[in-house]
């Protein structure tokens, strides 16, 4: 069923993406439409419980919503915290000492069109009425024409390893944080809109992002959702008729696009780069600072912790749960292509959706990244690359650690926190109760899925 409903949907946004639609009034017949392909009232495969990284909520269909036009961002914006960049001018900068930079989206000069919601999102996370956002109002909020009272709109410096090498400065080049909400359940929540403009750190970017792209991370973080992977979640789809210059098989053969704007959600837009960068640059008080805001908020139960242990306890529950994040990709056969520091999430959620794939057919080597020449991301590699990538934070962390030599113990506790998500993973999926013997386990999983066993513990070395 779910798989039907995602079909629809993506035949509905291309239509809106190539289709003249000459009135609001009757692209509405088709929303009304689409909403009911997007999630069926309240079906049982519409009210899946959802991922711990999200509160580990559970869709009652009895929650209070709010119209749209009623609906306000957190009062508090705890992001407001961290060291803001002093240059308020929207230009490409090395920024330096700053967590974040302000920065609004640039609108759209095209006219716009709501080419998808997800129902489950506005509803669940939001505590926005789906029937409400049909409007002139939620449209230019999504697509970044309008900033809504209260928000605080932001761009995150960070940076990252890519592709194995250190690139320095990277920061949200195409992305703008709205603001915060807490919603019902006391689950928090930042708004981010893709696609809405250049920042500081768009670098040689426009700021923008085309329909294709924008349709596939829509439809990917539901699906992935629904799945029981942690990510991100898209609330909605906007696509405008702005074109823009994109050379899609890298060619040299440019062509112009339609322009669209997906609003995203994450607990967190914290990553490993977001250490990176600071620990790069010397500035390791706003590195305590953002990991104590985050154990604060996001890991509780490890805040009254003696110091010693409590950034060495984060750190360990970093690794186990980015284990358990990669294992469930290998087990939905999901490649996320781009597995770069700066795109792992310090909460272990999938977030930028890219180049992703999932496979059609089993393929150890599968790479859904044209740019990846050498296969480094493929998808057998994933778990090697995670624990490269931990071992990047581990480094990041180190001015945290009054043992360094604990911290490479807890690093060589992810080999085995992946293989038995993994294990288990599989075993659900054979229908196989317990475990008698690993060994034997293992080798007949490699036998019928050719699934790769690797060495990972020397990666972190």
């Amino acid at each position: 069923a779910n798989v039907m409903r995602f079909s629809t949907l993506f035949l509905q946004i291309l239509c809106v993406a190539s289709c003249s639609v000459s009135t609001e009034s009757n692209f509405g017949a088709a929303d009304a439409t689409e909403e009911s392909a997007t999630c069926a009232s309240s079906s049982t495969d519409c009210s899946l419980a959802s991922s711990r990284a999200e509160g580990k909520l559970k869709y009652s269909g009895s929650q209070q919503t709010v119209d749209f036009s009623a609906w306000q961002f957190a009062p508090v914006s705890l992001l407001q915290q961290f060291p803001m960049d002093d240059d308020e001018r929207n230009f490409v900068r090395q920024v330096r000492h700053a967590v974040f930079s302000l920065v609004h989206p640039t609108p759209l000069k095209g006219q716009c069109h709501l080419a998808a919601v997800s129902p489950r999102a506005l509803e669940d996370l939001l505590d926005i009425s789906p029937e409400s956002v049909w409007t002139d109002e939620f449209k230019n909020f999504a697509a970044g024409n309008v900033v809504k009272e209260g928000s605080s709109p932001l761009s995150h410096r960070y940076g990252g390893h890519q592709f194995g090498d250190w690139a320095g400065q990277l920061g949200d080049g195409r992305a703008v944080l709205l603001g915060e909400f807490v919603n019902s359940k006391g689950n928090r929540w930042e708004l981010q809109l893709k696609g809405s403009g250049k920042t500081p750190y768009s670098r040689r970017g426009d700021g923008r992002a085309v329909v294709r792209s924008s349709v596939r991370e829509f439809l990917a973080s539901e699906a992935m959702h629904h799945l029981h992977v942690p990510t991100s979640r898209a609330a909605s789809l906007v696509i405008c008729d702005d074109w823009i210059w994109r050379d899609q098989f890298y060619n040299g053969h440019p062509r112009q696009e339609k322009t669209a704007v997906v609003l995203r959600l994450a607990p967190s837009w914290f990553r490993i780069g977001s250490l990176e960068i600071l620990s790069s640059n010397g500035e390791l008080d706003i590195l305590r600072q953002i990991v104590d805001f985050v154990i604060q908020t996001y890991f509780p139960h490890l805040k009254d912790l003696p110091e010693q242990d409590r950034y060495l306890e984060f750190f360990h529950t970093v690794v186990n749960e980015t284990a358990d994040m990669i294992a469930r990709w290998m087990s939905v056969g999901f490649a996320h292509g781009v597995c770069n520091t700066d795109n792992f999430s310090l909460l272990s959620v999938t977030i930028d959706y890219g180049p992703f794939g999932f496979m059609d057919k089993y393929n150890a080597d599968f790479v859904p990244n044209t740019s990846d020449d050498e296969g480094l991301y493929r998808f057998q590699n994933q778990p090697q690359i995670g624990l490269f990538n931990l071992n990047k934070l581990r480094i990041a962390l180190d001015s945290l650690f009054t043992d360094s030599e604990r911290s490479r113990r807890v690093l060589g506790t992810y080999h085995t926190a992946f293989h038995n998500k993994y294990m288990n993973i599989t075993r659900q999926k054979l229908g196989l109760v317990g475990v008698q013997n690993d060994d034997y386990d293992q080798q007949m999983f490699g036998k019928l899925f050719e699934v790769p066993y690797g060495n990972t513990k020397e990666a972190g070395s």
